[in-house]
């Protein structure tokens, strides 16, 4: 990236608290995080075993629905709450299918925007900015200086295991339609969310470790989570649970998990 990229001083690391973007890395099979997110997540595990592989299912379902979207001629992705780098990309699947894609990167945890940063120091159509994903505004107003994103051309918006770090009173269906208003006709919106489906114990874990993280997790009913797409065509299969969507050939759709909820939809014109 040259110098005209907008500068950035990450905050210090909290290590006195496990990291929602680390701990994802540790279930993702990453080496980017410390002692205090491998021990919350190891007590997760203990009441659900299928922990690691919610992950992939959820990182499955990303690529999947970036393939389909770069396929169907979207070039244009805002990739938000992105976490740390790991295998496939947003930019890398995309740019693959259609290259010059360009993509921008969101997120707010310090140790996401050093790796990201040290990966991307080479592109041109890829960034990464340091947003809140509850800052709608803040976010596309940092994009728009960007100019790396053509807002009267249809983009895709990728929510994929974040809004359920979004509390009920910040209001996570407000955000998504925020970045609706500012989307062209025939943009796409992606969703993945955790759903309260796995069970009360487990679900009760889950929520209990994250408490304690710098940010807490709010499952929500699949019902709920389909809500959000409101003024947006749901593609086919429509918002089900995320191995279910488009699954790959060959998917072994018996040992799937029901922990994500999800789907991909077009702006209605």
């Amino acid at each position: 990236m040259g110098d005209d990229r907008p500068r950035w001083n990450p905050p210090p690391v909290d290590l006195t608290r496990p990291s929602p973007a680390r701990m994802y890395d540790y279930y993702l099979g990453g080496k980017d995080h410390f002692q205090v997110d491998r021990d919350a997540a190891e007590k997760i595990l203990r009441d659900v075993p299928e922990l690691f592989q919610t992950a992939q299912e959820n990182r499955a379902f990303l690529r999947r629905a970036v393939r389909v979207l770069a396929r169907s001629g979207i070039d244009q992705f805002i990739d938000i709450g992105t976490g740390l780098p790991t295998e496939g990309n947003v930019h890398e699947i995309a740019q693959a299918i259609r290259p010059g894609s360009r993509v921008v990167y969101v997120d707010n945890d310090p140790v996401v925007l050093t790796h990201a940063r040290a990966l991307l120091v080479d592109e041109r159509s890829t960034t990464v900015i340091q947003a809140d994903a509850r800052e709608p505004d803040d976010i596309l107003g940092q994009i728009r200086a960007l100019r790396l994103i053509d807002f009267d051309r249809p983009v895709a918006v990728l929510f994929c295991a974040i809004l359920h770090f979004v509390s009920d009173d910040e209001d996570p269906a407000s955000i998504v339609r925020r970045f609706r208003a500012a989307m062209a006709p025939g943009s796409h919106l992606v969703i993945a969310h955790g759903t309260r489906s796995a069970g009360g114990r487990a679900v009760g874990t889950m929520t209990d470790a994250y408490r304690k993280a710098t940010a807490s997790v709010h499952l929500r009913d699949p019902e709920r989570i389909e809500s959000f797409f409101e003024g947006f065509e749901l593609l086919p299969p429509g918002a089900v649970h995320l191995p279910w969507w488009r699954p790959d050939p060959g998917a072994d759709l018996e040992r799937a998990t029901r922990w994500h909820f999800g789907g991909v939809g077009r702006l209605k014109e």
